[in-house]
């Protein structure tokens, strides 16, 4: 059975992690059963460290039907987020890649932007 958390840490501010990846960024899978695959990022999840990636971690779901909201029953199938630590980043020549990051500008105009480590490509759009 699992340990309750204490009283005085559930109302604690949760930390949210640092993650390099953003909404509609190309990745890779480099872990778990849908190891080699790519998609489109579609929700970035800071609090849980997951990402929710297109055509990824398709998982089926029973639904029961409901005439009231117009929901038809069956089984559908629907993506699950992917944790952070299982994708990598593609570039626009398919190359898995970590992140780094260059600061462009100065002053009040600085822009920090996303670099490939393999290659050097920028991955932000501007």
């Amino acid at each position: 059975m699992r340990n309750k958390t204490p009283q005085r840490h559930q109302n604690a501010p949760k930390k949210l992690l640092k993650i390099k990846i953003r909404k509609d960024d190309t990745i890779r899978v480099i872990a778990g059963k849908d190891k080699g695959k790519t998609g489109r990022v579609l929700h970035v999840d800071r609090e849980k460290g997951k990402v929710l990636v297109e055509g990824v971690n398709t998982v089926k779901r029973h639904t029961r039907p409901n005439p009231a909201k117009g929901i038809k029953g069956g089984i559908a199938e629907r993506e699950m987020p992917i944790h952070v630590s299982n994708v990598m980043i593609v570039t626009s020549g398919g190359v898995p890649t970590r992140i780094a990051y260059r600061v462009e500008g100065s002053g009040s105009t600085e822009r920090r932007l996303r670099i490939a480590k393999k290659g050097g490509e920028q991955l932000d759009k501007k």
